[in-house]
């Protein structure tokens, strides 16, 4: 385990049992598909059957299982093409908590058409640096510089990566 850890001892919950969403009506290519929240948090957890859970960068959990992200957490406005996500860290002086952030981002970045306008946001009241937080997560320079950083990257890759068992 590593040394030092932010919170030692998080709290862990249940997964949720996954609903499953129901195939569009409209056969018609050219429409314009909707996106809802499910399919979000489908996004943020289970995009492909081989990728599991965005884990936690201190700990060997899913943010699902730690409860920084659930189905509730996340809003989607389709006009327009808007999706907000709120986590909500395990500690309120969480060093992790921008991490966090930018893997959810990166995440979405990858998996949602480009016209998506994506935010990310602490929680209210669930960070000590809340207002920090949330305007360094949604500055596109702050973010891309971030990106460039090899080891930031590598961190970000690895909390994306899929898990065996």
């Amino acid at each position: 385990m590593v040394m030092g850890l932010i919170n030692a001892n998080p709290v862990v919950h249940e997964r949720k049992e996954r609903r499953t969403r129901q195939a569009p009506e409209s056969t018609d290519e050219t429409a314009v598909e909707l996106i809802d929240h499910l399919e979000i948090f489908d996004i943020l957890f289970i995009v492909f059957p081989h990728i599991r859970d965005i884990k936690d960068p201190e700990h060997p959990y899913s943010l699902e299982e730690l409860n920084v992200v659930s189905e509730d957490s996340v809003e989607i406005t389709n006009e327009p093409s808007h999706v907000r996500v709120s986590f909500t860290p395990t500690v309120e002086h969480c060093s992790m908590a921008t991490l966090i952030g930018l893997c959810l981002r990166v995440k979405l970045m990858r998996s949602l058409p480009p016209h998506y306008k994506v935010d990310i946001r602490v929680a209210p009241g669930s960070h000590a640096t809340e207002a920090a937080l949330n305007k360094q997560l949604n500055d596109k320079e702050r973010v891309a510089a971030a990106l460039e950083n090899s080891n930031l990257l590598d961190t970000v890759e690895e909390c994306l990566s899929p898990t065996l068992g």
